[in-house]
């Protein structure tokens, strides 16, 4: 009896666990963990530039109507508070899109796929997730120009003895942060420029960046491995859609010969009595 029931729950789980929709989940996990990296480290890392704007190069908050490079930033942070909520919502869209697509689900529900509503949600997603993978590239690209810009910063701070007699100056009217009627710059071998180097924020909103960047390349991974398996579960879909045409005339014809053999059978026993 017992060796019977342990046998069901083995026969069970093994069912179960054919019916996870495998490179879905991992595509899953690894979206998940690219848009926490993202939003997580590029929040900080703007708080941590609020910082080093406010603390070292002197620049003041503008009145609340006016656009400036904090009222720019507020409104990236709100954007980064609704990539996390979208894309929790549409990974978890995509993970129920895997599991109709696997057998043992199948079996259970019928075949959903091969419906014309299965077909035009699998073209549905694999439409929005190209949109979104060409949105994460851009991403990826956006986040590399604070990247950019802090490396340029760190690298200078680290090589502090070399350029100390070169006299250089971080301008933030270069980066357009400031209007150019604003002078607000930092030059080597001042107090403010030591300062900076010198304090956390600047290494840490620098790796926190770096951080943001991979988190953005990942997501841009996790919408490229979506795409191979929408695609796959398209070309299922596809598949199964012809299969189901094929038995459908198959057994239309059977049935219409299995009709005329009776038909015959029946006038040739009329024809006998």
């Amino acid at each position: 009896m017992e060796k019977g029931l342990l046998k069901g729950c083995f026969e069970c789980c093994i069912k179960c666990l054919g019916g996870i929709p495998y490179p879905s989940l991992i595509a899953t996990i690894l979206l998940y963990a690219g848009v926490a990296l993202f939003c997580g480290c590029g929040h900080e890392a703007l708080s941590g530039t609020v910082t080093i704007l406010q603390n070292y190069f002197e620049v003041v908050r503008g009145p609340m109507d006016s656009l400036d490079v904090f009222t720019m930033i507020d409104i990236i942070k709100y954007v980064i508070y609704g990539i996390a909520s979208a894309f929790f919502v549409y990974g978890i869209l995509l993970m129920v899109e895997g599991f109709f697509t696997t057998g043992a689900i199948r079996d259970l529900y019928g075949d959903f796929k091969i419906t014309t509503c299965g077909r035009c949600v699998s073209a549905w997603f694999i439409m929005l997730t190209y949109i979104f993978m060409l949105a994460w590239l851009g991403v990826t690209a956006f986040t590399s120009l604070p990247v950019f810009m802090y490396f340029n910063i760190w690298s200078i701070c680290q090589n502090t003895t070399v350029v100390e007699s070169a006299n250089l100056c971080l301008d933030l009217r270069q980066f357009g942060i400031v209007p150019i009627g604003e002078e607000k710059k930092v030059c080597t071998g001042s107090e403010k420029f030591f300062k900076m180097c010198e304090s956390n924020e600047l290494d840490l909103t620098f790796h926190l960046f770096v951080c943001a960047l991979a988190g953005a390349g990942a997501a841009v991974i996790a919408m490229i491995h979506y795409l191979m398996v929408l695609s796959s579960n398209w070309a299922y879909v596809k598949d199964a859609c012809k299969m189901q045409k094929y038995e459908d005339i198959k057994s239309k014809e059977e049935q219409e010969l299995h009709d005329i053999h009776s038909t015959r059978s029946k006038e040739r026993l009329n024809a006998y009595t």
